[in-house]
């Protein structure tokens, strides 16, 4: 196994630009936000240090990641005891995922009403499109730290006009919603019912605990698995919550990047590769942690501890507006569809041996036992001498084109 700071040699080192060519105008206004950026294969959200950002009147940073894509990205704010943020608004789309603290938000509607909605730890919840809105620490000796994932890159770079993106006077009437998705109530819609790619969608604005959500089964992506997906401030983002059972891990799968995935509770680890590769990329799994799979990297989450774990991800591209063709089969179910049929995912009887190997072994280590015995011959595996536990990671493979 290897750690994740170190560069991949899949990735291609951006050339520098010239005057007037090569551009990149998010990363201009990041730079020029004057508050710390922090780019890594992954972050703890909870220990990046933070600066003044005079644009919201709070603590903030960036929180870039090597698989952050194109059209995706993080920061951080952070609001201390008593304060209060600057009311701000942009015409870029975010979620918000309280990561520490309680606090309140006041949003203000098209026409000059205000929804207020006070929120606490591992809340999730989402502005509606350049709507007015305020963040508010109501503690006194307590921070709030707030995990911000946002299309800003795509916006920025589309109008590459600052004044338009932050200070836009247009209403999107149509992007505010029920009234009641300020309380936490929503509507719940299914489709691909009776099918192991079923899709349970929760439309809101605000989540109030992502640990005690209704999840849903979602036995395509592995034997006990949960999870829902949400429709935020009818946004073109996706967000959904996912689980694990004890004893169990996700099925290694595979996207476009800009998945900005948060654990949420629970220990374990993640493990990342690409097709070719010898070591898997490991990665921690506990609350605060935030990682990006850069594009088309398998990876596949582990539980180790003895209660469920859950994760929230962020991307580009919702269930009702799928944006991207890749989001859209992933609506589709293609997710859940194996890599040797032309999918995405891989199977428990098509992975290498190491990652139920490790997995056996890190259990071990916390006392948890394995409940994956239905589907591996644990003890053969255990048996494998460690010279066979080399060589490139076996993946299947697809003739044609995968989707």
């Amino acid at each position: 196994m290897t750690t994740a700071s170190a560069p991949r040699p899949h990735e291609v080192e951006q050339a520098p630009s010239q005057p007037g060519y090569l551009v990149d105008p998010y990363k201009d206004w990041a730079e020029g936000e004057g508050i710390p950026i922090h780019l890594d294969f992954g972050h703890d959200l909870l220990a990046l240090e933070t600066g003044l950002w005079e644009r919201y009147g709070a603590k903030g940073c960036f929180a870039h990641t090597k698989g952050m894509g194109d059209f995706m990205a993080n920061y951080v704010l952070e609001v201390e005891p008593r304060k209060n943020t600057e009311v701000v608004r942009h015409l870029y789309e975010a979620f918000f995922f309280v990561l520490a603290g309680h606090g309140s938000v006041v949003v203000r509607l098209p026409g000059g009403a205000q929804r207020t909605f006070e929120f606490g730890p591992k809340a999730l919840f989402a502005i509606p499109l350049n709507c007015r809105y305020q963040i508010f620490n109501g503690s006194g000796s307590e921070p709030v730290r707030l995990s911000v994932t946002n299309d800003a890159p795509l916006t920025i770079n589309l109008y590459h006009d600052l004044d338009f993106v932050f200070d836009n006077q247009h209403d999107f009437v149509g992007r505010v919603g029920d009234p009641k998705y300020f309380d936490g109530e929503g509507k719940l819609d299914t489709f691909n019912k009776d099918s192991v790619k079923v899709q349970n969608i929760w439309e809101t604005n605000f989540v109030n605990d992502l640990t005690s959500f209704k999840l849903y089964e979602f036995e395509g992506r592995g034997k006990g698995s949960m999870n829902v997906n949400f429709v935020l401030a009818d946004g073109t983002m996706h967000s959904h919550v996912s689980q694990m059972p004890v004893g169990r891990y996700k099925k290694a799968h595979r996207h476009a990047a800009g998945t900005h995935v948060h654990a949420v509770d629970g220990s374990g680890y993640s493990l990342l590769w690409y097709d070719g590769d010898s070591d898997f990329v490991e990665l921690p799994w506990r609350h605060g942690i935030m990682y990006t799979p850069p594009f088309w990297m398998f990876h596949q989450h582990f539980n180790t501890a003895d209660q469920p774990a859950r994760y929230v991800a962020m991307s580009l591209g919702s269930r009702r507006y799928p944006f991207i063709s890749l989001r859209r089969k992933s609506a589709e179910g293609q997710g859940a569809v194996s890599v040797s049929k032309g999918g995405r995912q891989i199977e428990y009887e098509e992975q290498d041996n190491r990652i139920h190997r490790k997995f056996l072994e890190e259990c071990a280590k916390t006392g948890v036992p394995s409940q994956m015995g239905d589907v591996f011959d644990e003890p053969a595996i255990l048996a494998i001498p460690e010279s066979e536990l080399t060589g490139v990671i076996r993946n299947p493979q697809f003739d044609g084109p995968a989707v």
